[in-house]
């Protein structure tokens, strides 16, 4: 029996999963050496890259969110150079003379509705400056797939919840996409040769990801709904992540804020001891991202860094809810309260990451009795310009 969901935010969580197979469905086929990327989107990607691989992403809200994590990706995975900018900030400078970028990026657009006045702006200001620019929409229909020279739809279906959750993933997805295509190409490798295993490998850990996250998300709703009845008196909650986790730390954060109402921030983990720490008290906990892929260096680095920090503030009385692997008994010794995440390469990691605290947002909003699919001042799509 199909099971009814009280909120639109809360059945597009658990729809994640198929939107995620969704997406990844339409830019894979079965060939004669088996799954590959679908030829229909690829081939214009060799004419949109920027010969000195630099890439500017221009987004707002949770599509910036994923605008942090693709930067990273294409950095670590790609050799790329990317810049992230705010879509409103970036959309204004064309009337400054010194504001025309002279390394002439590539610039990638991120909307989930294709219609957000500063994101169109920022793409019509990048044409105007003769970029490359490619559109990544939940709508392949909508104005920035029309006018951008690339479009990479997603398959997420429809979202009615102002809280972005299934685009926000299938946007991470597509980036993911988007980065094995990429890493292929810059090492000049083919489909029928080396790059042929890393396409395969690839792939198949992109497959993994929504079988995980089906399988966790039972658990993962019984204890954010717990722990959001522990914390629902909190004043202020500190989201910290280090390098692509800090982009679901951003999100974390603004999920909370505009689903419950209550003041969150992101910060890279490291960045707390240089002023936040201050803040953090009984009624300023922390939420810290702490997984790892133990066969990446620096994923083993940054995680003994993050557990040192959480030794610390354990003597410090923090109270602390961390996200780590399955089974990381050495994170759950040190933290009031750990979300346990099943292991996934370093890049793969953060589009399970973010599910939980999805549900934390959505379960602290209904503890302060808020309208979770329509929070008050926020529009699904931001289409008139503000001041």
């Amino acid at each position: 029996m199909e099971r009814a969901f009280p909120h639109a935010m809360l059945r597009e969580i658990f729809e994640q999963p198929e939107a995620i197979r969704r997406t990844l469905a339409l830019y894979t086929e079965q060939s004669g050496v088996g799954l590959t990327l679908n030829p229909q989107f690829f081939p214009g990607l060799a004419q949109w890259g920027n010969v000195h691989g630099e890439v500017l992403i221009a987004a707002s809200g949770s599509s910036r969110h994923s605008g942090l994590f693709g930067e990273i990706l294409l950095e670590d995975k790609c050799g790329l150079a990317v810049d992230v900018e705010y879509a409103s900030e970036y959309s204004l400078r064309g009337g400054n003379p010194y504001a025309k970028d002279l390394r002439n990026p590539s610039v990638i657009v991120l909307s989930q509705s294709g219609e957000t006045s500063d994101t169109l702006a920022a793409l019509r200001e990048a044409r105007a400056r003769g970029q490359r620019t490619l559109a990544i929409t939940n709508a392949e229909d909508s104005t920035m797939a029309r006018e951008a020279d690339l479009s990479m739809p997603l398959a997420a279906g429809r979202e009615k919840a102002i809280p972005a959750t299934k685009s926000f993933t299938c946007q991470l997805t597509v980036l993911a996409l988007l980065a094995l295509y990429e890493e292929l190409s810059r090492n000049r490798l083919t489909f029928t040769d080396n790059g042929r295993m890393t396409l395969t490998d690839g792939l198949r850990e992109l497959l993994a990801v929504p079988e995980a996250i089906e399988a966790q998300l039972p658990a993962w709703e019984t204890q954010m709904a717990t722990l959001a009845k522990k914390y629902r008196n909190a004043a202020t909650f500190l989201f910290l992540g280090r390098g692509i986790h800090y982009a679901i730390a951003r999100e974390g954060a603004l999920k909370l804020k505009e689903a419950s109402y209550i003041h969150a921030e992101g910060y890279p983990t490291g960045e707390l001891k240089h002023g936040p720490n201050a803040l953090v008290s009984e009624q300023t906990p922390l939420v810290v991202l702490a997984t790892v892929d133990p066969g990446d260096d620096g994923s083993m680095v940054r995680y003994e860094k993050t557990v040192q920090l959480l030794a610390d503030m354990q003597k410090q009385g923090a109270r602390v809810i961390a996200l780590a692997n399955s089974g990381d008994e050495t994170v759950a010794t040190l933290v009031s309260d750990c979300v346990f995440i099943a292991p996934a390469p370093e890049h793969l990691l953060p589009i399970s990451e973010v599910v939980p605290l999805q549900l934390f947002a959505y379960f602290m909003a209904l503890e302060h009795g808020v309208n979770v699919d329509a929070p008050r001042n926020l529009a699904k799509a931001v289409v008139e310009r503000g001041v």
